[in-house]
């Protein structure tokens, strides 16, 4: 028999809930697939004769991983099909638990762990992020511990490029971000030059719903055109509110009250690498409304 029986199968799952939901969501990217795929790991830990399990929380995580690949698998051919770029669901996160999880929340890494196969990507997740040795990794994917290296190995190469090669400091980045605000607000074009990186992209994700760039525009200049023509065409009673977006300076533009486009951004060396526009309204039901 097992060591470790649990008597209360429920109390065991709740206890594992935030870290599965933390996983998933990284995983695929939106928040009702994330609940979707706890809510199957759920399913399957009442289902499984748990007298065989000794340890619960590598079972739960193993189940989990699985359920996100498959369903990862199936999400990528819907995002092949998907209308403009595709950004994941916002969320308005202040802190996370640790500096490596705060790092793999934000939008820009989020686009990066696209470039992944689904297996790729759970390794790297289990490994670099969740702090998984490889023995762990290996039982949750049912592959061999080498194969996991390779997968993480390949993952890092991809990854590599992408990752900032510091964290920005909170304050520095915040007041760039208002800055940002009050020149985009006024057409402060030049304001705008010197706060952008030379090879600045953004991302705007309207998903056919809403209007939104169908291409991921680069560029400081370009992206300066973008952002002066578009905010001079928002409504003027939009509100809008600074908040953190998946960690990252940004603000939600709420028209009525109701939520109608999260930008966030993703500050690299004291400048704007990147620009994230989420318009979808399926992304932005989540987020809170003004009363």
């Amino acid at each position: 028999m097992a060591e470790h029986i649990h008597d209360d199968p429920v109390a065991t799952f709740e206890a594992e809930r935030s870290r599965l939901r933390a996983l998933a969501y990284r995983m695929l990217g939106t928040l009702g697939d994330a609940e979707d795929a706890v809510q199957d790991t759920y399913l399957r830990w009442h289902r499984t004769d748990r007298s065989t399990v000794r340890k619960p929380q590598a079972w739960l995580v193993s189940a989990c991983t699985r359920i996100c690949i498959d369903r990862l698998r199936r999400a990528r051919t819907e995002r092949d099909a998907y209308i403009g770029p595709w950004l994941p669901e916002p969320m308005v996160v202040e802190t996370q638990d640790s500096p490596t999880l705060d790092d793999t929340l934000s939008l820009a890494f989020l686009v990066v762990l696209e470039r992944l196969s689904p297996a790729e990507r759970a390794a790297w997740l289990l490994h670099e992020a969740f702090e998984y040795d490889y023995g762990e990794v290996a039982s949750a994917l049912e592959k061999s511990e080498e194969a996991c290296r390779q997968l993480v190995s390949r993952a890092n190469r991809h990854l590599k490029a992408a990752r900032p090669r510091f964290a920005p400091d909170r304050a520095q980045a915040d007041a760039l971000a208002m800055r940002f605000a009050k020149a985009s607000l006024t057409g402060d074009r030049a304001a705008l030059m010197d706060m952008l990186a030379p090879d600045a992209e953004l991302w705007s994700d309207g998903g056919g719903k809403a209007v939104a760039a169908l291409n991921v525009i680069t560029g400081a200049d370009r992206v300066m055109r973008f952002v002066v023509g578009i905010t001079r065409k928002q409504p003027a009673e939009m509100q809008r509110t600074p908040v953190r977006i998946n960690g990252m300076p940004g603000v939600i533009g709420h028209l009525h009250g109701a939520p109608r486009l999260t930008l966030s951004l993703d500050i690299v060396d004291g400048r704007i690498a990147g620009i994230y526009i989420v318009r979808n309204p399926d992304k932005l039901k989540r987020l809170p409304s003004l009363v």
